[in-house]
């Protein structure tokens, strides 16, 4: 397996294979990541994986510093999945202009684990797609998506695959990917991957890491809320807003039966519950194409999004 830090060095590589499939992802490496490299080996003889935390996605008063950065626990798994090159670079790697203060991207100094959290938004290259962008979490976090595409962008030119994959619980970020590439002509086949869950339902996520075993439990309400709101559409529901009351009651319950004591006094706070076209992520009111129940919320201090795809 070939590890390349480097730009130069990265495209030298790659040179070398032949068809390739891409796994983006910011380390912390799970088993949702590693579905994804499975479904990558389907589409291509060759799979690379990139693992940089991403500075230019994260807001000022995110999780940057603490996010886990796990590096030889994810060299290793990418090694056991075969996955042939695996890209690490950091951030002056990906981002030469950086400089504390400077023009382009400014960062905090270093904290104690080395890492530096963003001070100002994304370095002015930047792909935006408003209408898909600004709605859902670009409500909460507005510059995030930019970032997302500025990152994805780079490693795209970068590695020069044939196939991306990504997975399906980061809805909104699959569909302004998949946007971005066809207006921005990539010959890149976009893989959309179910989203990964534990077996109690919880969507698995790199942040599940921040709960405790009450959080845990009580943030069980979401992927119950999704699930429940998908059998009223497949009994024949078709209007948004009461799909969306019956997600938000159960997140509101405080007393689920399947959770105890400690867990029912842990507070979730609702950032949203939409309805949308999955397609153009506009609200609507009746479920008549391919749409997506989508949420946000807060589990004591870990913030968690899902969604269910109604087709």
């Amino acid at each position: 397996m070939i590890v390349s830090k480097t730009v130069s060095d990265c495209r030298a590589r790659r040179a070398g294979l032949g068809r390739l499939a891409l796994v983006p992802t910011m380390g912390a490496l799970h088993s949702g990541h590693m579905r994804l490299i499975e479904i990558a080996h389907e589409h291509a003889p060759h799979v690379a994986v990139s693992i940089f935390v991403n500075p230019t996605q994260f807001g000022p008063r995110e999780d940057f510093s603490k996010y886990p950065r796990p590096i030889e626990h994810d060299l290793a798994l990418c090694e056991k999945a075969g996955v042939d090159l695996i890209f690490n670079p950091d951030v002056k790697a990906m981002y030469p202009d950086y400089a504390p203060g400077g023009a382009g991207i400014t960062f905090r100094a270093e904290d104690k684990a080395g890492a530096v959290a963003p001070e100002s938004p994304p370095a002015e290259v930047a792909v935006d797609l408003p209408q898909l962008s600004s709605v859902l979490e670009g409500r909460f976090r507005p510059t995030h998506f930019r970032g997302v595409c500025q990152v994805v962008a780079k490693l795209f030119n970068i590695i020069g695959p044939q196939v991306a994959c990504f997975g399906e619980k980061d809805y909104q970020q699959l569909r302004i990917l998949t946007s971005m590439t066809e207006e921005l002509n990539f010959p890149i086949e976009i893989v959309a991957c179910p989203t990964v869950r534990e077996p109690d339902g919880l969507a698995i996520s790199s942040r599940n890491r921040y709960l405790s075993p009450p959080e845990r439990q009580r943030a069980l309400a979401i992927s119950r809320g999704l699930a429940t709101a998908n059998a009223d559409f497949k009994a024949g529901a078709r209007q948004a807003n009461r799909l969306v009351t019956t997600v938000r009651n159960i997140l509101l319950d405080p007393t689920p039966a399947s959770a105890g004591d400690a867990a029912s006094r842990v507070a979730m706070l609702i950032d949203y519950v939409a309805a949308v076209d999955a397609l153009t992520l506009r609200t609507i009111e009746t479920i008549e194409a391919p749409a997506v129940i989508a949420v946000a919320a807060r589990v004591g201090n870990t913030r968690l999004i899902d969604n269910v795809i109604l087709k």
